[in-house]
């Protein structure tokens, strides 16, 4: 299909409606697995059990980012326009499969060298360590088939995957335990093991739907290249979102003490939860058909414009139900007291709603791999927030932080709009 025959906007939204139907299955199972998980660690994983199930996945994004929002996102790019086993089909797997030895090897050492700094808080020995590095390289590998198959479209086989991870993780959790004389880490390593063997129907899957052709010949350089360029781009989201997010934190316990962070706490905790719903669904189904269309620029962009229009409101809609809730939904989720947060929920749901669309905008960026745009975006929106961050909490409080938030994507989305306007509009 070319440039001058657009695809028409019902077979657009058609595709957008199944393939969200598939990827709410998936959201929905990695939701009520993360409750049961919680549920289990607070009963019966005694004190600071919650605690340790925050730093083990703490340690699993550590190791998981880069080859998950990095290559993976890069191999989707490149394999979607593609057919499998071709040739360059095979190149962009290779070069996929090196890298993610390569970040393996890079965690193992990490463990080995520095056990202390990274598994000490288990108190376990070198035992557990190798066992942890085993269940992170199957992680991995899963995440690494997942990829393949979101490039294809096969959302529904994505979908049944992510529900069958998601259930074995905390029945393998709950097995140790709930057994006698399981501990705390005992039981972490088990989730860990739990989801690692859904590599194993994963490649199944896969490999019945023709996706894991056999390798052959040289490593491409050129491949190596573009999936570094992903590389690189995940590495700002470690350094310019998730270390100023923590840094965040540390600035308001220091400023205004536990209890008062507890309230905004539980704010960002919400929004931490519907964001891993839109997240999903945009990396499930948004970017894999914008990556489709890197040989289509036009259509591309009008299928970006096409999106937003669609998802401004139903965001405003979604959104704006969890506010009308706001009463009995915060003391339903968390505990009564939290219902004090309330005057914090109305500017955290307005800056949701501008960096939902913001995101959905920026995809661009990523699927066209263009590196430095996306690493300078990163870091002036993270220097932009500090600014914001200096000069709102001392004046506004608890009430500075959305407030900053939500300004800064407003500027995001408004100098986006600006910066894309000749591709959403052509």
């Amino acid at each position: 299909m070319s440039d001058t025959q657009p695809e028409p906007r019902s077979a657009v939204v058609g595709r957008l409606l199944r393939g969200s139907a598939a990827s709410g299955v998936a959201v929905a199972a990695r939701a009520a697995g993360a409750l049961v998980l919680n549920k289990l660690l607070a009963v019966y994983g005694g004190p600071g059990g919650l605690t340790l199930l925050a730093h083990f996945q703490n340690l699993l994004a550590l190791f998981t980012t880069l080859p998950t929002d990095g290559t993976h996102v890069g191999l989707v790019k490149y394999l979607a326009p593609l057919r499998p086993g071709s040739g360059r089909y095979r190149v962009w797997l290779g070069a996929a499969l090196l890298l993610n030895t390569l970040a393996v090897a890079l965690a193992l050492g990490a463990l080995l060298l520095v056990p202390g700094a990274m598994v000490g808080v288990f108190g376990e020995g070198i035992g557990w360590s190798l066992l942890f590095g085993l269940g992170l390289t199957l992680l991995i590998g899963h995440a690494l088939l997942i990829a393949v198959l979101l490039a294809a479209g096969r959302l529904w086989s994505y979908a049944g995957l992510t529900a069958l991870l998601s259930l074995l993780g905390p029945l393998a959790l709950a097995a140790v335990l709930l057994g006698q004389g399981g501990s705390v880490p005992q039981a972490l390593l088990a989730y860990l093991a739990g989801q690692g063997l859904t590599l194993l129907p994963a490649a199944w899957v896969a490999s019945r739907a023709g996706l894991l052709p056999r390798l052959r010949g040289r490593i491409s350089r050129l491949a190596l290249r573009g999936l570094g360029r992903f590389l690189l781009m995940a590495l700002s989201v470690l350094l310019f979102s998730k270390a100023v997010d923590f840094g965040l934190r540390e600035v308001l316990i220091r400023q205004f003490g536990l209890a008062a962070t507890d309230l905004w706490q539980a704010v960002a905790k919400l929004s931490d939860n519907y964001t891993m719903v839109f997240s999903a669904l945009v990396g499930s189904v948004y970017y894999p058909r914008l990556a489709a269309l890197s040989t289509r620029p036009r259509e591309q962009g009008r299928f970006v414009w096409l999106v937003l229009r669609l998802l401004a409101p139903a965001l405003v809609v979604g959104l704006g139900a969890i506010w009308l809730a706001r009463n009995w939904l915060l003391p339903l989720l968390f505990e009564p007291r939290f219902a004090a947060a309330g005057f914090l929920l109305g500017p955290q749901l307005l800056a949701d709603w501008l960096k939902f669309l913001t995101w959905t905008l920026f995809f661009l960026f990523t699927a066209r791999a263009q590196v430095g745009r996306y690493v300078a975006v990163q870091a002036s929106s993270a220097a932009l927030f500090a600014l914001l961050l200096a000069v709102l909490l001392p004046r506004l409080g608890l009430l500075g932080a959305p407030l900053a938030q939500a300004t800064r994507y407003a500027l995001l989305l408004g100098g986006g709009l600006w910066f894309f306007r000749r591709d959403i509009r052509g």
